[in-house]
């Protein structure tokens, strides 16, 4: 018979200096940031989020262009309708890197893995939260920089109001990125194979859009205005729309909107739950997902 023997190889308790709750919230943080624009991945992670970078750019190097050769102002596209006129790309790219951050650790069952160290449930959704949110401020807000200081540079016309409108704008592209981060993320959590969150991501914009522009149009041949400015709140680029027309005083880009300062704040309100309910129904979701 064969006899076992235990061997001392020199496993000793960690002594150093504990890091705490901070540290692992920025660690979480950078690692699903990374993620979002396919860093620390293969080479292939990388395309998808650079070419969606790309295309955001274009119409803004175009308008700067066009303002360069024509020296008109109005040639400038307007600061706070960029996110709302490229939607499609926006949704797109949340569409694809969202599965990335909410499903691969269910997918492999790993959430476990995780919670068993010092990491509690709502730090790890937060995040996910501010990661996939950051990744859609910088999609978004880097050509409306482009924009306004491609303005600076052929001297448009009174530049403190293009100051303003610039600001304004960032504060739009902010409300922008954590609403559709919040939505993004919750589908593609229920979904935990990347090209079905991918579908579900599209198919969720597509068909809130699809519905409430059918409904804004019937409501609008029977002259009912506020009904179609109500029913913009059930799709999420006309949500934040509302907002950035109600309450900062841009221009609208969207579909109908509420009227008065009212629908702004009613928008503004919608914006808060449907940011809060994401965060709730993220959190029970990941917790399940511990205890597989």
């Amino acid at each position: 018979m064969t006899t076992g023997a235990i061997h001392d190889i020199g496993y000793r308790h960690y002594q150093g200096r504990r890091l705490g709750r901070s540290y692992l919230m920025r660690s979480l943080y950078v690692h699903n940031l990374r993620g979002a624009w396919g860093l620390g991945r293969p080479a292939r992670a990388k395309v998808m989020p650079a070419l969606f970078a790309s295309i955001m750019l274009l119409p803004a190097a175009g308008s700067v262009a066009a303002v360069a050769l024509a020296g008109e102002a109005d040639a400038l596209i307007p600061y706070s309708a960029y996110p709302t006129y490229l939607q499609p790309v926006i949704a797109i790219f949340l569409a694809t890197q969202a599965p990335v951050l909410a499903s691969r650790e269910l997918r492999f069952r790993v959430v476990p893995l995780y919670f068993s160290r010092p990491v509690r449930a709502l730090d790890f959704v937060l995040a996910k939260l501010a990661a996939m949110t950051t990744a859609l401020l910088l999609l978004m807000a880097v050509p409306v920089t482009v924009l306004y200081v491609g303005g600076l540079v052929n001297r448009v016309p009174d530049a403190g109001t293009h100051l303003r409108e610039f600001l304004l704008a960032l504060v739009g592209v902010v409300l922008f990125a954590v609403v559709l981060a919040s939505i993004g993320l919750v589908v593609a959590a229920f979904t935990p194979r990347r090209g079905f969150g991918v579908a579900a991501v599209i198919a969720v914009f597509m068909l809130s859009l699809a519905f409430v522009q059918i409904v804004q149009g019937i409501a609008t041949a029977q002259t009912r205005f506020e009904l179609a400015g109500w029913m913009g709140l059930l799709t999420p680029f006309n949500l934040v729309d509302a907002v950035q027309v109600r309450l900062l005083g841009a221009e609208q880009a969207g579909g109908a909107v509420p009227p008065g300062v009212l629908g702004g704040l009613v928008a503004l309100l919608v914006c808060g739950c449907v940011v809060a309910g994401s965060i709730a129904v993220l959190y029970r979701r990941f917790r399940k997902g511990a205890d597989l």
